[in-house]
């Protein structure tokens, strides 16, 4: 069995992921633990519950990777938990993780964002800071802003409490002239990247093609030093 808990980052996930995934929504504490235990053989994390719930645990990931299961985190909460677990032999999958793990990207809250309810298809409300970068790293590799006006965008991005991250507030926020402000907003909008989802879709893959266990080796590491599962 292939587990794969995701909501916002990408919405669609169960019309994409086949028979052969199932698709749960944002893990909280215990979910991996209950994947494990339901059978899992590999598990893939992108979004999880954190604000008013318990997260996902990093004991209940070292767990399911002592038993053997392949544990892969992307886009969201599963790239800081990939980062946090990468030395215990979790996957971390996408660009988000990456710069994650070079210290490119720091701050947790740079992949929050604002949503409605599963109900609702998780429509995203704000932009998290992560896709903010990628759209303009875009856009200034097309030659389309200027470095400057590059920096001066991510700034009053990075500025904004990501409830309240949107593109007009970024560029009301930011230092440019009223005149020029609809167009700069249209063009955000109309070439932004969706980095959160690409990383899940590049999840869902790495998810799908897991079939071979952990290395022996990582497995004992495990087995020497690590947990129960009551003590999580």
């Amino acid at each position: 069995m292939k587990v794969v808990f995701v909501g916002p980052s990408l919405p669609d996930a169960a019309l994409l992921a086949g028979d052969e995934i199932a698709i749960c929504p944002p893990a909280v504490r215990g979910d991996v633990l209950a994947a494990v235990e339901a059978g899992a053989r590999a598990i893939g994390i992108v979004d999880g519950g954190f604000e008013y719930i318990a997260p996902v645990s990093h004991k209940e990931i070292l767990y399911a990777l002592s038993r053997n299961v392949r544990v892969f985190g992307a886009a969201s909460m599963g790239a800081l938990r990939a980062v946090e677990c990468r030395v215990f032999g979790m996957v971390g999958v996408g660009r988000i993780y990456s710069e994650y793990a070079s210290g490119l990207t720091i701050d947790d809250a740079d992949v929050a964002l604002l949503h409605g309810p599963a109900e609702l298809g998780y429509k995203a409300l704000t932009i998290p800071l992560v896709n903010v970068r990628a759209t303009l790293d875009e856009l200034e590799r097309h030659q389309v802003l200027t470095k400057e006006l590059r920096r001066a965008l991510e700034a009053a991005a990075a500025n904004l409490f990501f409830k309240a991250r949107t593109w007009r507030a970024i560029v009301s926020s930011s230092d440019v002239p009223a005149a020029d402000r609809q167009q700069l907003l249209c063009l955000l909008r109309s070439n932004e990247v969706d980095q959160k989802r690409a990383d899940a879709l590049a999840l869902i893959e790495a998810v799908r093609a897991a079939n071979d266990p952990l290395p022996a080796e990582v497995t004992w590491q495990f087995n020497k030093t690590f947990i129960l599962p009551e003590k999580l």
